[in-house]
């Protein structure tokens, strides 16, 4: 086969992952919801900035760092039920342009922020902030799984959350030049830190206007009945019943934990690990390297898990990054900074697998446990709890608390298959 009729092959079975079998193409589409994984993207990767900034600019410990976690996270648990019911009443476009204002509304404090100066009046805007992306991630996450065969869900979330990588690749890299001073040791003041918002703001709004002229596809009821025909779980039993959606939520939870907690104190780990590094490059480590590794994990997921079983990857995965944590904790210099910046690489699939098993033959109740699967969330407001740990410990100890939750995650990823089994038997009561 050459060359050109391989490239051909490649895209023609590429293509299929957004087609129906009715017939429907829904490939525009998805691109057009893809960008809200590259806005929330950007937004979660600049708050790990702020907790540098913060701590230089206000002298503020790593634990109280972490209520910048704790804030944006928060706004996420509680938006994410009302967001679910907003979208049943008002459908997919309707969660959407919601979820936009509140980010626009957030993005605006900002500028107000920035003059007033303290702690708490900006964590006020990272919350509505957050509220209205716990909104977007509610109806995206599961929007995607529908754009085509049910069969790739699993591959289509994991395609779309590659430009939420794109964005958290972004967001440091954008906000480390603009927040942080090039010496060590040193701050730039809160002078520049409403800019990147006021960016996000702009854009925010620009999509809105996109997506109120835009006709969304809200009628999925062939694809959910397909499912449903398929599917060998009780349909009446309700989702506490349903133990692969259960540990799901639990998996989920303790994987936001770990991703926050690393993402968080990436920058602290660089600078005390390398040798006259500054708070800039290490901002420029996180997202070049552990960012561009996360990117890269998401790409090439997407087309492992059109042939792998996504239980199984996700096992592998987090058995992998279970070995980096301890590498992390034990080693150091160079050698820990290198297996911090592996582990985004295997941290890359987890959410969106996770997310699709968690929804795995769920039919009409999918959406209700969209909105429990982006409450999940909250678990990166626990980042004061592996501050605290670094707080009184080391910096290198703290990462005790993600190689926790990578062993939860690789049980949930080993045992899926049999809780699955269970929940088709009914043996759950």
């Amino acid at each position: 086969m050459t060359q050109l009729a391989q490239n051909q092959s490649f895209f023609k079975n590429f293509s299929k992952t957004f087609k129906t079998t009715d017939g429907k193409d829904y490939t525009k589409i998805f691109i057009l919801v893809s960008t809200l994984f590259l806005l929330w993207g950007f937004s979660m990767g600049l708050i790990d900035v702020l907790n540098k900034h913060f701590q230089e600019y206000l002298h503020l410990s790593k634990a109280k760092s972490g209520f910048i976690q704790f804030a944006y996270y928060i706004g996420y648990f509680i938006m994410a039920i009302p967001a679910g019911y907003f979208a049943k009443k008002f459908g997919y476009k309707g969660g959407i342009v919601a979820g936009l204002f509140l980010v626009a509304l957030g993005s605006l404090w900002a500028i107000p922020a920035t003059k007033i100066g303290t702690f708490s009046v900006f964590l006020v805007g990272l919350f509505i902030i957050a509220a209205g992306l716990s909104s977007l991630e509610t109806v995206a996450n599961p929007y995607t799984t529908l754009l085509g065969p049910v069969n790739l869900g699993a591959a289509r979330i994991n395609l779309a959350q590659s430009c939420n990588a794109i964005g958290q690749m972004l967001g440091p890299l954008i906000g480390g030049q603009i927040i942080l001073s090039e010496k060590i040791g040193e701050t730039t003041g809160n002078a520049t830190l409403y800019i990147p918002y006021a960016g996000i703001a702009l854009i925010v709004i620009l999509l809105a206007a996109i997506f109120l002229l835009v006709k969304l596809p809200e009628n999925f009821s062939q694809i959910e009945i397909d499912s449903a025909k398929n599917t060998k779980i009780p349909a009446n039993k309700p989702l506490w019943k349903k133990w692969h959606f259960n540990c799901a939520v639990i998996s989920q939870l303790f994987y936001l934990v770990a991703q926050t907690g690393i993402f968080s104190f990436f920058i602290n780990y660089t600078v005390s690990n390398l040798p006259n590094c500054s708070d800039r490059t290490a901002s420029v480590y996180l997202s070049l390297g552990g960012l561009g590794m996360f990117l890269a994990g998401r790409i090439i997921g997407s087309f492992i898990l059109r042939k792998a079983k996504p239980d199984k990857a996700l096992a592998v995965y987090a058995l992998v990054n279970s070995v980096l944590m301890l590498i992390v904790m034990l080693a150091a210099g160079r050698l820990g900074v290198i297996a911090l910046i592996a582990s985004f690489f295997f941290m890359s699939i987890m959410f969106p697998t996770t997310f699709a098993l968690g929804i795995y033959e769920l039919g009409n109740q999918t959406k209700q446990a969209s909105s429990f699967l982006v409450m999940t969330l909250v678990g990166g407001a626990f980042t004061p709890v592996m501050g605290y740990i670094a707080d009184v410990t080391n910096i290198s100890f703290g990462f005790i608390v993600p190689l926790s939750c990578f062993v939860i995650i690789f049980l949930y990823g080993i045992f899926w298959k049999k809780i699955v089994y269970r929940d088709r038997e009914s043996r759950f009561v």
